[in-house]
């Protein structure tokens, strides 16, 4: 009788601690998904040029050089070079809450620049890629 006591203790004991092993485990996976899904915002053009066309106070952000977005640019955007974003960002970016859609020529230098504004503390950033990509409207 007592070994079956001692048995049935060790098969619930060893019950609990897989189950609560398994849930432990679905926990730290749905954190480490949520986490990448934060740090990867990323929009195609056709649904970035839905939200700018339907909602407002969106910056369009412009790393490329002065040159570049002389040449051509998406209209409405700002121009802050990738060399120069770490020291110009506080001020023509003061509201780190503020929906920033980063954009350059091929999508390297976004990518870059989103990275950068995530570690400043920018907390709404998107990358939308390069303008070698964008179909709609682009000005000189």
């Amino acid at each position: 009788m007592m070994k079956m006591q001692l048995l049935f203790t060790v098969v619930v004991l060893a019950l609990v601690v897989i189950l609560a092993g398994c849930t432990n485990n679905k926990q730290i996976t749905t954190d480490s998904q949520r986490k990448s899904s934060e740090l990867n915002k990323s929009l195609s053009p056709s649904e970035a040029k839905k939200r700018l066309d339907t909602e407002k106070d969106i910056i369009l952000l412009d790393v490329r050089t002065a040159e570049e977005y002389k040449e051509k640019h998406i209209p409405n955007s700002t121009l802050i070079s990738l060399d120069a974003l770490e020291a110009e960002a506080s001020k023509k970016l003061p509201d780190k809450t503020a929906t920033i859609f980063v954009y350059c020529r091929s999508g390297r230098r976004s990518a870059s620049a989103y990275e950068l504004l995530r570690k400043m503390g920018y907390s709404n950033v998107y990358d939308i890629g390069g303008i070698i990509n964008w179909p709609y409207e682009t000005e000189s």
